[in-house]
Order: C-alpha cells, then structure tokens, then sequence
C-alpha cells in the first residue's frame, strides 16, 4: 500500500448532515479529522479546540496572510479555515485524513492539492435540506433562508467533485463514503507492489 495517507475532503450543503456522516464514517474507519477554525460563535455544547478552532475574526485574518491555513473561506459572515500543518504532518505520516470543509473551501483544496479526494454529501431534495435547517433550530430564519440561497449555488457546483453521495439515510451514505474511502487506497497509482 502507500506510504502517504490521502487526503479525504467532505463537503456539501448546511443542514445536509456531515458532521453526522462524518463522526460515523470515524466510527468505522481510523483517520485524523482535521479541526477547523472559525470566527463564528460557539453553538451550545461546542466546545473549543474539539469542534472547531473558535477565533477573533483578526487573528483569524494574521494567520491566513501567514500562509497558515490549506483553505480558508466566508461562508454566511463567517470565516472558516483548514489549519495546514497538522494535515501535512499526518499525510507523511502515512495516515490518512478527512476534512470536512464548506464548498467553497473544498473548491480551493483541489487546486492547492489535486490529489485530494472530493466526496459531496446532497441532499435527497432541496426541500428536504431546508426541513432539515429549519428542524435544527439553531439559527435565526434570516440566517437560515440565506443558508437555503448558498445551498441553491452549491448544489450546481456538486459535478465538479470526484464523488457524490446522496444522502436518504446515515446509514447509506455512510456506507458508501467508507466504500469510497477503500476504492481510493486501492486505486493504482497510489499502490506499491514488492
């Protein structure tokens, strides 16, 4: 197998259930989960350096003219970024890693790192995407319909990723993200034979 892990990036709509997916996706399978820092407010139970990297919009600002973040974006008034030297560090490490990025992000990482793996988690419907945002009873309704208006553009952008995966069930999809997931080390190009 390789040496180097690879580079996992989940992405999709708010409200579309990733980091659902995702903390069982690491139920099944071991991988470093990169934590992304935020100039958001924390939600209730969030807990800094376990859910995000919560920060002041300027220090976020320093640290991205710094070079130190592998993507970083505004996404509903807020910042969110990759920090870069813990993903490296693992990737030579051999291990893999998964983030798990908003779009706009995750459009970045593929030109900085075109050997990132892209997975897109949708929506079965967009009206079942907005059931699910307005059920989370997190946000405000104006924060929520400009979530739905961000969510209109990304679902356009979902063909430019490597895989997308429709998401009826948890279960499901997190079925075929670790399906993904073994395809992709299994893939050729990253195999040595001895």
């Amino acid at each position: 197998m390789s040496e180097k892990g690879i580079l996992f990036v989940l992405t999709g709509p708010s409200g579309v259930g990733k980091g659902t997916v995702l903390k069982e996706v690491r139920a099944h399978k071991p991988l470093f989960y990169s934590i992304s820092a935020t100039t958001r407010a924390p939600r209730a139970g969030e807990q800094d350096g376990v859910h995000y990297h919560f920060m002041a919009r300027e220090t976020f600002r320093q640290l991205a003219e710094q070079g130190g973040f592998l993507e970083h974006a505004e996404f509903s008034g807020n910042c969110y970024g990759t920090p870069a030297a813990p993903v490296d560090e693992e990737l030579q490490a051999g291990r893999d890693v998964l983030l798990e990025i908003e779009v706009q992000g995750a459009m970045q990482v593929k030109d900085i790192r075109p050997e990132a793996v892209r997975i897109f988690l949708a929506p079965p419907s967009f009206e079942e995407l907005e059931r699910r945002l307005i059920g989370r009873g997190t946000e405000e309704p104006e924060v929520i319909q400009r979530r739905l208006d961000t969510a209109k553009h990304e679902l356009t952008l979902a063909p430019e990723f490597d895989y997308i995966v429709i998401n009826n069930t948890v279960e499901q999809a997190v079925s075929d993200v670790l399906a993904i997931m073994q395809a992709e080390a299994c893939r050729s190009s990253r195999v040595t034979l001895k």
